[in-house]
């Protein structure tokens, strides 16, 4: 409205009236009169506020659920945090207690084995044709090249490079790997070769007697390379899962399952100090009626051989 006399006027005698009415009223609240004239304007103003009140409920109410939704939101948010840095720590406290039993298994394998050794970490796998794995320890920490590596089932393999802070490990299941080994209870000698990443969970075993009878369950050991390296003596290899044919082969073949899952790494420990004495079969875990098998802490049925014998560099035979 444009602000004109004429304006200016009818706002006056509307406030005058409005005026006049609220002082008769109190002069004389029970008045007929102003009491119809109150109802009506009540009357009207009450149906149009309940008019305009539905013509603003849908806006009222969405507006409501926004903020309402807004809130909810928030704390929907807040508890997917909490519930991320819950599964976090959840997870860190598997894998804490996973590598603790690890590192359990470990040591009571290098003491069974009277090993030296430095617990470590893999820290990446190798790729191609070549099997190896990385630890986080290196020269710093002792590690030298052609050192037995092992975890707490058996025997992971040998060190081929060291750097100041880690070291690559070949794997016993790497096709150019080739173990010495000694079978218990027998002491027949051999070696034992990987298939490749074809099939890593199998190594192939020959013994250097044409003659000797091999049978299913039979374990193996590690036998003592020279000077204790790449392998140190009685490490335990693994266990006979099948013979195969011998007609094209001039000494006994057998596939082995090696105790060592070498697919599943994580930690394992360098053998820094090799034992006193050979330990023989004493590492082997225990057996529960496994043909050809000994149980822990015991000794071989026949003598573990005479200085000198064995297959290569891998089989100096300690007394």
């Amino acid at each position: 409205m444009r602000d004109t006399p004429r304006s200016r006027l009818l706002l006056a005698t509307a406030l005058i009236a409005a005026l006049s009415l609220i002082a008769i009223d109190y002069a004389n609240g029970s008045s007929p009169i102003i009491g119809s004239a109150r109802r009506a304007v009540g009357s009207a103003l009450g149906a149009a506020e309940r008019g305009i009140s539905a013509a603003t409920r849908p806006v009222r109410t969405f507006l409501g659920a926004g903020l309402t939704e807004a809130g909810h939101g928030g704390q929907v948010a807040a508890l997917e945090r909490q519930l991320a840095i819950l599964r976090a720590q959840l997870s860190a406290a598997q894998v804490a207690s996973q590598r603790s039993r690890q590192l359990s298994s470990l040591l009571r394998l290098a003491s069974a084995g009277t090993y030296r050794v430095r617990p470590a970490a893999v820290i990446a796998f190798g790729q191609g044709y070549q099997q190896t794995v990385t630890l986080d320890v290196g020269s710093a920490q002792g590690v030298r090249p052609q050192q037995t590596v092992i975890d707490g089932d058996g025997l992971v393999g040998q060190v081929i490079a060291v750097t100041g802070q880690t070291c690559t490990v070949l794997l016993a299941s790497a096709p150019s790997s080739v173990v010495g080994v000694r079978l218990a209870p027998s002491g027949e000698v051999g070696w034992v070769t990987g298939l490749g990443a074809g099939r890593p969970g199998l190594l192939t075993l020959q013994v250097l007697d044409p003659t000797a009878k091999l049978t299913v369950g039979e374990q193996l050991v590690t036998s003592a390379s020279v000077a204790d390296r790449p392998f140190v003596p009685g490490v335990p290899v693994g266990v006979i899962a099948s013979l195969r044919n011998r007609a094209a082969s001039l000494t006994s073949v057998a596939l082995v399952r090696p105790y060592a899952r070498l697919t599943a790494l994580d930690v394992v420990a360098v053998v820094v100090g090799p034992p006193r004495h050979n330990p023989g079969f004493s590492a082997l875990p225990r057996t529960a009626g496994s043909s050809g098998g000994v149980t822990a802490g015991q000794r071989p049925t026949q003598p573990l051989g005479k200085p000198g014998r064995g297959v290569g560099q891998h089989q100096a035979g300690r007394p």
